[in-house]
């Protein structure tokens, strides 16, 4: 027999790639944080000696869930304003509590409590674009916790830098620190159109080439936007992305609810990737993403939850039903994105997305051992007749129970096990009391 780390058996392992196959009473065979192989359940038993053995008879194994777009610390901001039209929400109330609160100290809690809130979901692998990304890098890389973190890029000061050219130096030295780290990535994150200039995004396309990183950015989130510009520049912001070079296979244009076909079609001849947040979408009626006419053109489309401010929860396997039904909605069409195309965007496209697909996104040999086991065994999601379908349809993330990233495992029967639960819910309650306040009364802040 062969001696290797870890043996899972479950009654379902959903591999995502080959496309539409359910292996039943099979078995994961893992070793040295990667996959091993795919094997029968009696066959794996017969040939493997492993140091761990887990029998999840009720269970579905799938990749982890990939959550291609937050803005990880911004936890600790949910349901500060809720039901706000959007520039209340934002010149109000979100924007404030930043420029009162965002510090290192905050960017570590807010971090720790949306690893735990994500690592729960089944989350294994987060596309973040925040302030102190070097402090989300450190705090994903502590946590066991895969990341991408974003090398944020904005025109105006903040806490985090002075002007462009520091924002870019800044985030230079945060790829350097960690481009050695086998969990940790980096990506451009200029903001949006709106708030990056020419001379900016410029330099980005030139060090992404450099540096052969991607480049995520908000894009025709909302009509105003779209039209705003238009009025200032006589163009579409995509039109102006594309003229300076952005719209590549390095892009990650995020929320995109405002698309024409000439528009999808450009994305799709370039390989450009979408990134759809439907439920952040939805709460602050900022549009429809037209995922279904996406995908007909052959976009790539991945999904991704935006700040828990905005949404309000990171939670990928709701994010994946709202894609699926959304769609079905919006294009009038009932076999729009069917439950595999909703997985597939949750995880393999995320991963095609981040330039991860040759590492994860999918359970295949060679591949690192990110998983999610799904306790199938519940009232909700019994009699099971396809558990592609039970998982996007009915399944909660209440029925994560185990999650492994680089066969680590950071949830074990539903307990964390490299984050103190009850430490990160004192720090939050803290955090609510200081924010809540200055919020309700912004007049006693000097």
């Amino acid at each position: 027999m062969d001696s290797i780390d870890t043996l899972i058996h479950a009654k379902w392992i959903i591999p995502v790639e080959p496309a539409a196959t359910v292996y039943t009473d099979h078995s994961l065979a893992l070793h040295e944080g990667r996959i091993l192989s795919i094997l029968p359940q009696e066959q794996a038993r017969r040939q493997y000696q492993a140091d761990t053995v887990h029998e999840l008879r009720h269970h579905a194994l799938i990749p982890g869930l990939i959550n291609c777009h937050t803005h990880a610390a911004m936890s600790l901001f949910r349901g500060l304003a809720d039901d706000l039209p959007l520039m209340d929400w934002l010149q109000n109330h979100i924007w404030p509590a930043e420029g009162r609160w965002v510090n290192n100290e905050f960017v570590h809690d807010g971090t720790q409590l949306a690893l735990a809130e994500m690592i729960r979901g089944g989350i294994t692998c987060f596309n973040d674009m925040y302030f102190f990304p070097d402090e989300t890098a450190r705090i994903a890389d502590l946590t066991g916790m895969r990341a991408t973190v974003g090398l944020i890029l904005i025109d105006f000061p903040t806490v985090w830098a002075a002007d462009a050219d520091e924002y870019l130096h800044k985030g230079l030295e945060v790829h350097d620190r960690f481009r050695h780290n086998p969990l940790i990535s980096t990506a451009f994150a200029p903001h949006a159109p709106y708030t990056v200039s020419d001379p900016a995004l410029e330099k980005v396309v030139t060090l992404a080439e450099e540096l052969d990183l991607p480049i995520h950015m908000h894009v025709h989130e909302t009509a105003f936007e779209v039209q705003q510009a238009q009025q200032d520049s006589g163009k579409r912001p995509i039109q102006r992305l594309q003229e300076l070079g952005l719209v590549s296979p390095r892009l990650l244009a995020v929320h995109m609810t405002q698309l024409n076909d000439a528009e999808m079609s450009l994305f799709a001849q370039a390989g450009a990737h979408v990134v759809h947040c439907p439920e952040s979408n939805l709460k602050l009626a900022s549009g429809f993403c037209p995922v279904h006419a996406l995908s007909l053109y052959g976009v790539n489309i991945a999904i991704g939850t935006d700040g828990a401010a905005s949404n309000n929860d990171l939670d990928m396997l709701g994010e994946m039903r709202s894609a699926a039904l959304l769609a079905k909605a919006v294009s009038q069409d009932a076999s729009a994105i069917p439950a595999e195309n909703a997985l597939r965007m949750a995880t393999i496209n995320g991963a095609k997305a981040l330039g991860l697909d040759h590492k994860i996104g999918s359970l295949v040999p060679g591949k690192a051992a990110d998983i999610t086991a799904i306790n199938m065994d519940d009232l909700g999601t019994q009699p099971v007749y396809n558990p592609v379908s039970q998982i996007v349809y009915a399944c909660t993330r209440q029925q994560v129970t185990d999650v492994w990233v680089a066969g680590k495992q950071l949830l074990r029967r539903q307990a964390l096990t490299t984050i103190d639960e009850q430490a990160i819910k004192h720090k939050a309650q803290l955090w609510r009391e200081k924010i809540y306040q200055a919020d309700q009364h912004p007049e006693n802040e000097s």
